[in-house]
């Protein structure tokens, strides 16, 4: 069996692209060229334009990425094309809702409308399986979902002097509890609520320090992130990535409004032995809504408090995550899915 893959590659500051890389050499694949049956990676943005029509072209198996494909369709057709798309998933009754989608677009990025309506059904149609994460993109997806867990593979880790150098170098002290947002930093990952909730936290005690880790996903959101007394770090090579997640303590890796997808940055942080906060119960827990900075500012306050903890829970869930999201076994995975394909 030969596999016909098709997704976003690095030098592409894609998740995506790096997920796909290291799965790459473990399957009988072949590069944008079709075989046997083909592996599509469809993630919510124009990265995967050319990809997505030629999974409607040449059926295969896909990789859902986000369970929600919205956003996408709102950068890469026209109003009438949109509605048109809108009304193909959800009916003749929704078109006006479509309409008014298209013109509140600007919004699309924390309005809950646009994460509530995936817009998956030609693909889902067209598609032979659907390879997902999680229990709740399958839930979306419906009877063609195969849930395969996100991967970790172990990295190769900077030096303890590196680490300590990094901190130092930006005034972190050894006692100082370094909290941390990562990857592409966009308004869906709650930066603000997590730098207000921060700010609060710093005003009451001093053996606190937050890092932005990635790119901003806006110039607006760069202007309000433009605060005093938060650390930035640009875009990240690898190398960089890992010195960062080795240097920070606890990850704040909150989603909402959510597309059904799992975190690859919050994976892997949780498999080098760091605390992650999340929205979703694959990390520590973090509420969304109605007082969702006072539970994140409590329990920042915790770890805070209670470093000893933080280290202990996140060497236990170091163990699982290891054991439950090897790289080689997610790999076999997808070969028996391919295979059924």
């Amino acid at each position: 069996m030969t596999v016909g893959f098709f997704s976003p590659l690095p030098p592409a500051k894609s998740g995506v692209a790096d997920y796909a890389a290291d799965l790459l050499p473990l399957l009988p694949a072949r590069v944008n060229e079709s075989g046997d049956v083909n592996l599509y990676h469809v993630g919510n943005n124009q990265l995967h334009r050319e990809i997505y029509a030629r999974a409607l072209r040449e059926p295969g198996v896909v990789v859902l990425h986000d369970a929600v494909l919205h956003h996408f369709f709102l950068g890469s057709l026209g109003e009438g094309e949109y509605v048109d798309e809108f009304v193909y998933n959800y009916g003749e009754w929704a078109r006006e809702l479509g309409r008014e989608l298209w013109r509140g677009r600007s919004g699309a990025a924390t309005d809950p409308r646009y994460f509530r309506y995936g817009m998956l059904r030609r693909l889902v149609e067209r598609s032979r399986a659907v390879i997902v994460h999680n229990v709740e993109a399958a839930r979306r997806v419906g009877e063609k979902a195969r849930v395969i867990p996100h991967y970790f593979k172990a990295p190769v880790l900077p030096e303890g002097w590196e680490v300590e150098r990094w901190r130092a170098a930006r005034g972190v002290r050894p006692s100082t509890t370094l909290f941390a947002v990562m990857g592409y930093l966009r308004e869906s990952k709650r930066v603000m609520a997590v730098v207000r909730t921060f700010r609060k936290l710093r005003a009451e005690r001093g053996d606190v320090a937050l890092v932005l880790a990635g790119e901003i996903g806006s110039t607006d959101l760069a202007r309000a992130l433009d605060w005093e007394g938060v650390m930035r770090v640009g875009h990240m090579t690898e190398r960089e990535f890992w010195l960062v997640g080795s240097a920070v303590d606890v990850v704040v890796n909150l989603r909402y409004p959510a597309s059904g997808e799992t975190s690859g940055i919050g994976l892997r942080m949780m498999g080098i032995g760091k605390v992650v906060l999340t929205s979703d119960g694959e990390g520590l827990e973090v509420g969304v809504g109605v007082g969702e900075e006072e539970m994140l500012g409590e329990t920042m306050r915790e770890c805070a408090e209670h470093p000893g903890r933080v280290r202990e829970y996140g060497l236990a869930v170091r163990e699982r995550v290891r054991r439950k999201h090897d790289l080689g076994w997610v790999a076999e995975q997808y070969l028996a899915v391919l295979r059924e394909g």
